[in-house]
């Protein structure tokens, strides 16, 4: 048995493993033509805990009877409702849910069948078989962000509702996936009448955004920036700079010093938004005010070598 996660949802096979025993496989031992267990003993199944696309078709969450059809140029691949058969034997078309046809490919010797998931990515992976010198592949797919949406809403039935961030990070997330909007607004109001901060104002403002709300956008930016913490400032300044947003990444730095004169941290962050932009006099000059105020000596030494580098 193997088994895959994409996201929140599993993939399982399980299957029995031929050996190849100095046999002719195919077209001999597997015949071309006919449907084959593709394992041994009992048949093949594969199970999807969500619905999925395979080769792009849908098919709905369940345990099937994995069956194939071999060929020398391709091979059918067939998702049966039935999935206790012993071997194909008691197989009928008329209970496949899905049927779809692939190209074999060449591969180095297995002696024993195995199955494989290969190349996995956020929302895919490829299904193959391996055996004697031949691969089978099939592509399966999950829309992700709709997986993950559907269990929020479970979540957000439980204790998780009555908490703020429960609310603001279940809208975040459908802004961040641009999936779900209009709901996400919903859930980041809720936040926000529990207990509104920089963060769910933050969030607001970006499904705003998104909504084509340009001014009110803003407006709400502007109001969870007069709310938010050195912190919290400084962690938004940062998302600017690594978004390329340098000089928005400064403007934030900036009213971060002016907002909190005595923290070294203030200074370091705008030392490294103006080394950014290339900006060496700024750079340096922030970053002698970010040591003459800085304690921790593992910082001074960081400090100290960035200033070396900028000379």
């Amino acid at each position: 048995m193997i088994q895959q996660q994409i996201g929140l949802s599993k993939i399982k096979i399980s299957y029995h493993r031929p050996g190849v025993n100095d046999r002719e496989i195919w077209g001999a031992l597997v015949p071309y033509n006919q449907v084959w267990r593709a394992g041994a003993n009992e048949n093949t199944t594969i199970y999807f805990s969500d619905p999925v696309k395979i080769e792009g078709k849908d098919l709905a969450a369940g345990k099937y009877g994995l069956h194939m059809i071999p060929t020398e140029s391709e091979w059918t691949i067939i998702f049966s409702t039935v999935n206790t058969e012993w071997g194909s034997f008691g197989y009928n078309e008329s209970e496949d849910a899905l049927r779809i046809t692939v190209q074999p490919e060449s591969a180095p010797f297995e002696e024993r069948l195995s199955y494989r998931f290969d190349n996995p990515t956020a929302n895919s992976v490829l299904v193959a078989l391996y055996w004697e010198k031949l691969k089978v592949p099939f592509s399966v797919e999950i829309d992700v962000p709709q997986r993950v949406v559907e269990n929020i809403r479970k979540e957000l039935r439980g204790q998780p509702q009555f908490f703020w961030q429960a609310w603001s990070q279940a809208a975040n997330y459908c802004l961040q996936n641009n999936v779900n909007l209009e709901e996400a607004m919903g859930w980041i109001d809720r936040s926000i009448q529990m207990y509104e901060n920089f963060t769910n104002l933050r969030v607001k403002s970006g499904l705003l955004k998104k909504a084509g709300q340009e001014k009110a956008s803003e407006e709400m930016m502007t109001r969870a920036l007069k709310i938010a913490t050195e912190n919290e400032m400084n962690q938004y300044g940062y998302q600017l700079l690594f978004g390329g947003q340098v000089d928005k990444a400064i403007e934030i730095f900036k009213k971060n010093v002016k907002d909190h004169p005595d923290s070294w941290n203030v200074y370091d962050s705008l030392g490294e938004g103006y080394a950014t932009k290339g900006d060496k006099k700024n750079a340096r000059k922030n970053y002698e005010l970010a040591l003459q105020k800085v304690q921790d000596e593992t910082q001074k030494t960081r400090i100290e070598n960035i200033l070396k580098n900028l000379e």
